[in-house]
């Protein structure tokens, strides 16, 4: 590979990786075969990320075809200053957000989030992005539990818990996707697992809830 060509998309962290960079250029030419690799390696974690701040497996998959069609009108634009994922979960996470807004301000008062025909599918009916330890040291009962709980703690916290306890993402790469220092960071985490906890204290098991202090 030409050095110079992957300085392009090199910012002011580590270079993206030569295959990011591949996939980058591909994109900017029009090649198919990058958005469909793009698509084959982030449409599932984008699903699982986006479905988790939701919880609404329709709302989520109409999200994530917005994600994507931004990622690639915006490819111009994208400069390595982070990986080609962290950008990516920063669009995700972004329309989740714009989503939810728009949600509580145009529906939430014409339909109660129980009425209505259609519940929020369990993660259980999700398609699985590959079980993180966290998921597969839960049975389902508990999974349901948390997936409601989630949904009742604010919305930055839950934002933080997801993507660390459920998604894996280091410090460093939530912060990225954020724009947040580590410091805020690492708060609204341990703020987010606060409120998680309170909420579970009254439906777990105490051992199991205070694994999330």
């Amino acid at each position: 590979m030409n050095p110079g060509k992957l300085s392009i998309l090199a910012g002011t962290h580590e270079p993206i990786s030569e295959e990011d960079a591949r996939i980058v250029r591909g994109l900017r030419a029009g090649i198919e075969d990058a958005y469909e690799e793009l698509i084959a390696r982030y449409q599932q974690p984008v699903f699982s990320i986006v479905y988790r701040l939701l919880g609404n497996q329709n709302d989520a998959s109409d999200v994530v075809q917005e994600v994507f069609l931004k990622v690639f009108r915006r490819i111009g634009s994208f400069r390595g200053q982070s990986s080609l994922r962290t950008w990516i979960y920063r669009i995700a996470v972004n329309e989740a957000h714009n989503h939810h807004r728009w949600f509580t301000r145009h529906c939430c008062r014409e339909v109660g989030m129980e009425s209505g025909p259609e519940r929020p599918c369990s993660l259980e009916s999700a398609p699985d992005p590959g079980r993180s330890p966290f998921e597969r040291a839960l049975d389902r009962e508990n999974r349901t539990l948390i997936e409601e709980a989630l949904g009742r703690i604010n919305p930055d916290f839950r934002t933080a818990v997801v993507l660390r306890d459920i998604e894996n993402l280091s410090y460093e790469e939530i912060g990225e996707i954020l724009q947040l220092s580590l410091g805020t960071v690492k708060s609204r985490i341990l703020r987010g697992r606060e409120a998680l906890r309170r909420e579970l204290t009254q439906r777990l098991d105490p051992g199991f809830a205070e694994a999330f202090t």
